[in-house]
């Protein structure tokens, strides 16, 4: 049996994982709950559109309740050194690259599969980018492969995310 592998979070991500399960647990699921008992009530339950569809909101809850606590058991939250080196790409951070292809700078935020937002350039640690930067200096280039061939990057610079 395989050992159970952690994976980084921010503390601001680990805080949003909580959240959600504290408002399915403590509001949302209650909520829907009385609804479904109201809708029973009604009487027959097999043509009652509120009470199926309140049994099917409660499913998806439960689920997302189990996934969140199985993830919050899962995750490690990774607490930033204080006097963090500024020149070597960390966890967390946010770092300028230069795309050699596109000859553009790119900004991208390192952080857990949990916080992905692409919107927000905020890419996995374990994205074949991600893993390709981490711990490397200010100049130093990396070859990422991507489904349109392997791109060069050259990393710029390295910001702590505020």
């Amino acid at each position: 049996m395989q050992s159970e592998q952690k994976s980084w979070i921010t503390q601001a991500g680990y805080r949003a994982l909580t959240n959600e399960y504290e408002r399915l647990w403590h509001i949302e699921r209650p909520r829907i709950t009385q609804e479904v008992s109201e809708a029973a009530a009604q009487g027959d339950r097999s043509e009652n559109a509120e009470y199926i569809y309140g049994k099917k909101r409660l499913r998806e809850i439960d689920r997302r309740l189990r996934f969140l606590a199985d993830r919050l058991k899962r995750v490690e939250i990774y607490n930033t050194p204080q006097n963090n080196n500024l020149n070597i790409v960390f966890f967390g951070c946010v770092v300028s690259l230069f795309d050699t292809d596109t000859q553009k700078q790119v900004h991208y935020r390192i952080v857990g599969s949990d916080e992905i937002d692409l919107k927000k350039n905020w890419i996995s640690v374990e994205s074949p980018l991600g893993q390709a930067v981490l711990n490397k200096k200010i100049g130093h280039s990396v070859l990422v492969s991507r489904p349109k061939g392997d791109t060069e990057f050259i990393i710029h610079a390295i910001k702590p995310y505020p």
